[in-house]
């Protein structure tokens, strides 16, 4: 066997190995976290200002899960989206298109998907997600959060036909019931419209 043969062997060999010890980091890293159980629920609150009374609602399309929020007085422009519990944000920008409706043109153009978005992972296989921001997002990727830290404001970005707040709760990256101050929200599918009334407990 030529030199040049045993060297083309040898790199080989190690690309090989590389390979094997580079995909075993990715299921250690990846896939097993995903398979272990997620922890306790966190005591989670609304995202909104303490005391504040809230809608939450969800519609035929609007997939199994998702909660709507929307105050039951005033304009929903421009309020104060709060962390419904501590952790740390995990996105924090853009997903879709921005669109052009805004407190002075609330009838512009819709743009695509979630617009101005924060992800927020809580621990324990925990996330949140808020969706429809008005503006770039108070907080970046990164940044630890404490419960009821403003993180934005309600707008009407992405594919959003009036300014609320797009809000889910998942387990394991998989959607799952809302619940607040310990309480289910009672939106579990999106067969039929429904609403429900909750008071703001996010006080800390």
């Amino acid at each position: 066997m030529s030199v040049r043969r045993t060297r083309r062997a040898r790199i080989v060999r190690l690309v090989l190995a590389l390979s094997a010890a580079a995909l075993v980091v990715v299921v250690a890293v990846v896939v097993v976290p995903l398979l272990l159980p997620a922890g306790p629920r966190p005591l989670f609150q609304l995202p909104v200002a303490c005391g504040e009374t809230w809608q939450l609602s969800t519609y035929p399309g609007h997939d199994d899960y998702d909660v709507d929020m929307y105050p039951t007085a005033g304009s929903a422009w421009g309020r104060p989206v709060l962390a419904s519990y501590a952790g740390t944000v995990t996105e924090a920008g853009i997903n879709g298109s921005l669109g052009g409706r805004t407190p002075d043109n609330p009838n512009g153009p819709k743009g695509r998907g979630g617009g101005y978005l924060v992800k927020i992972d809580h621990g324990g296989r925990w996330q949140t997600q808020y969706l429809h921001l008005l503006e770039v997002p108070l907080v970046r990727k990164g940044q630890q959060v404490v419960q009821g830290e403003q993180i934005g404001r309600v707008g009407s970005t992405g594919n959003s036909s009036a300014p609320h707040l797009h809000y889910e709760q998942r387990r394991n990256r998989q959607k799952v019931e809302t619940h607040f101050d310990g309480q289910a929200s009672g939106i579990t599918h999106d067969d039929a419209e429904y609403t429900v009334k909750r008071k703001s407990g996010n006080c800390a």
